[in-house]
């Protein structure tokens, strides 16, 4: 491979959060990678795919001075890996990115508008009490009928494009679900488990978090929500942000530790990779690195932890197409593919279609959107022309910021295809008997009970 031209750069790596020579040295560059690789689709730059990136990375570890050139082609990765899931070698390119993003936020070459815009994305969204000043204002907004406004073309055409990203994937506000520190199981007890809010799931979805106790309460256990609980620092970690992403590790753990529980449920798939990676992102904290280890191995998203429990709740028919996401920190991050697809093959009458690009990424990717709103922007539109292509009624992930990004592309196209979590499909399932507002007055199935569903699941209609 030609070497790569570095121009007169401002700064080199230092030896915080050094690159691991030998995990360079695992990637034989046999390019397997590229035709995965939703950047190097793209941009059609070897610099954009896996195997560029991790020979920049190289350079830039022995020594080559940053530029604004590498540090672009770096910021473009959206971190999806979807390249660990292709690669024969099993190069461990998370942990690489993440070394480099950690020198990036140090020594990258960005312009004082991506530095302002970075800092102020983190000085808002792992922080919950500051989203839910934003939520109730977009509230207010929607009250007074503004709603398409703010959300408009013609208001972003207006604003930075940044902004205008955050606009257009806000998603429609109701009125917030508050869930209580502790929700007693409903059948009789099996157990006892822990549940992660999250910031934006609990801010912006609170309902996706009341699906999830309902479904576990129903399913005979106590579910535990520690009102102190904070941002677990998938966020902040995913965009090398790493010193401020162990402290928010470090207060997780101390949180939940306290909780006594055995499982950690989280209801977001960035959520779960990043808190299932705590032992390595802590692994140089002397007080909590074997800590951090023995937390990790009690995480487990919502959709792993029903599929190895025997369901007691009934699953009542749901008459219903829908089209499965599969979110990237949730099919790569934590190799679960088979698991919500096996929750839901438990609902009568629902059928599951999968993409044609299931496993490609919608382009949220973190804070990706809102810094690469261009690629994302494409991105986005290929993963609704895939939604679009199955004749689904409704689109369902694990993640939220997917939800968002997919509602947003979708949105774009004219479309009202309503789009949920996994756990509200299989929350009104269970509770077809005992939620007229969800799925209608009459415990019979009829024919209204999928618009109704749909109605309450998403913000528009069903397709005809």
């Amino acid at each position: 491979m030609a070497a790569f031209s570095h121009p007169v750069g401002l700064d080199v790596f230092d030896d915080l959060d050094p690159i691991d020579p030998g995990l360079l040295a695992d990637c034989v560059h046999c390019g397997f990678c590229l035709p995965y690789c939703p950047t190097y689709l793209v941009f059609s730059d070897e610099m954009d795919s896996p195997r560029g990136r991790i020979y920049l990375m190289g350079e830039l570890a022995n020594g080559a001075q940053v530029s604004e050139k590498a540090t672009m082609h770096l910021d473009r990765c959206l971190g999806c890996l979807a390249c660990v899931s292709a690669c024969p070698s099993g190069v461990d390119y998370e942990s690489l990115l993440q070394s480099t993003r950690a020198q990036l936020e140090r020594h990258g070459v960005r312009s004082a508008k991506q530095r302002l815009t970075r800092s102020g994305i983190f000085a808002l969204f792992p922080y919950r009490d500051r989203l839910r000043v934003v939520y109730a204002g977009l509230r207010a907004i929607d009250l007074a009928g503004l709603g398409r406004v703010l959300r408009g073309q013609r208001l972003a055409e207006r604003v930075p494009r940044s902004i205008a990203t955050a606009l257009a994937v806000a998603p429609a506000t109701a009125k917030r679900s508050v869930i209580l520190p502790l929700s007693p199981a409903r059948s009789a007890t099996r157990g006892r488990v822990s549940l992660l809010l999250g910031c934006v799931q609990d801010t912006f979805f609170s309902k996706v978090n009341r699906a999830t106790v309902e479904v576990l309460t129903a399913e005979g256990f106590d579910v535990l929500a520690p009102s102190s609980q904070g941002c677990c620092g998938a966020l902040s970690a995913h965009a090398g942000r790493i010193d401020e992403a162990r402290d928010f590790a470090r207060a997780v753990i101390d949180t939940f530790e306290e909780s006594g529980t055995e499982r950690v449920v989280v209801n977001s798939a960035g959520c779960g990779s990043a808190m299932k990676h705590y032992g390595h992102l802590l692994k140089s904290d002397t007080i909590y690195a074997s800590r951090a280890e023995r937390f990790s191995s009690r995480v487990v998203d919502i959709m792993e932890f029903l599929a190895s429990t025997e369901p007691v709740a009934p699953r009542h028919p749901l008459d219903l197409r829908v089209a499965y996401h599969d979110a990237c920190h949730l099919c790569h991050g934590q190799g679960i593919r088979a698991e919500p697809r096996e929750v839901l093959r438990q609902i009568p009458g629902l059928e599951v279609v999968d993409l044609t690009d299931k496993e490609a990424c919608c382009g949220s990717a973190g804070i990706y959107n809102l810094v690469e709103p261009e690629t994302a922007s494409k991105l986005g539109a290929n993963k609704a022309d895939a939604v679009l292509a199955t004749g689904a009624s409704l689109a369902i992930s694990g993640n939220p910021g997917c939800n968002l990004q997919i509602t947003s592309a979708l949105r774009t196209r004219g479309e009202t295809l309503p789009v949920a979590h996994t756990i509200e499909v299989l929350a009104a399932s269970i509770a077809d008997q005992t939620s007229s507002t969800l799925l209608g007055e009459s415990p019979s199935r009829s024919a209204r009970v999928a618009p109704r569903l749909l109605r309450n699941l998403g913000e528009g209609r069903p397709r005809s």
